[in-house]
């Protein structure tokens, strides 16, 4: 997409805006950074939802583990409490829960992280489906097509796939041509609208 034709998408949800929810995988949309290059600001990203998505807070939905370390701290990890703290300032509705550590001998640092949220997000989207027409999901992950394919079919919700060129599942482009996804939108065409930079952190 090039600069008129992002700014004819958004122009196309003024009158749609308060029928749109956006559902951000915040942990998918972190692996980005490894193509991109660059990171995406909480903060930018909040201001393009704006354009797309006003009115209830419980349709702009922000998913994310929460991090208390490997130690079965009662506290937050600085970088966790950071990330839950911007989400909620950006008037995102938080959805979370505890990330689990589990041992590898295959990882150097002896264990892995594994939050996945996949379940709260495909429950929500049926739950508040009388709330909402269109759906803009904030993930290359195919794991949940099968959900959007349901909501599509029986109560007509088009959905938006927004991801980075190299972390869209091969379920996505599939979900496209069969018309169950209505387009997939990528990171890299919205640099100017996400980069984080030293105003936006």
């Amino acid at each position: 997409m090039n600069k008129p034709e992002i700014d004819k998408f958004l122009d196309s949800f003024q009158n749609k805006k308060d029928k749109t929810i956006v559902i951000v995988d915040f942990g998918n949309v972190e692996k980005w950074k490894r193509s991109l290059k660059w990171i995406i600001s909480i903060k930018q990203l909040a201001r393009l939802v704006k354009n797309l998505s006003l009115g209830q807070r419980a349709l702009r939905r922000f998913y994310y583990g929460s991090d208390y370390g490997s130690n079965e701290s009662t506290y937050l990890t600085g970088w966790s409490k950071s990330i839950m703290e911007k989400a909620k300032m950006n008037k995102f509705s938080v959805v979370t829960k505890r990330v689990k550590y589990i041992h590898s001998r295959s990882n150097e640092f002896g264990f892995e992280k594994k939050s996945d949220l996949d379940v709260e997000m495909a429950i929500d989207l049926v739950k508040l489906k009388d709330d909402y027409e269109i759906i803009l999901l904030f993930s290359g992950d195919g794991d949940l097509v099968y959900a959007l394919k349901y909501l599509n079919e029986y109560y007509n919700k088009k959905c938006y796939i927004f991801s980075a060129r190299n972390h869209t599942g091969r379920e996505i482009f599939e979900a496209k041509k069969s018309q169950t996804i209505k387009d997939i939108l990528f990171a890299e065409d919205f640099e100017s609208y996400l980069k984080e930079n030293t105003e936006s952190r």
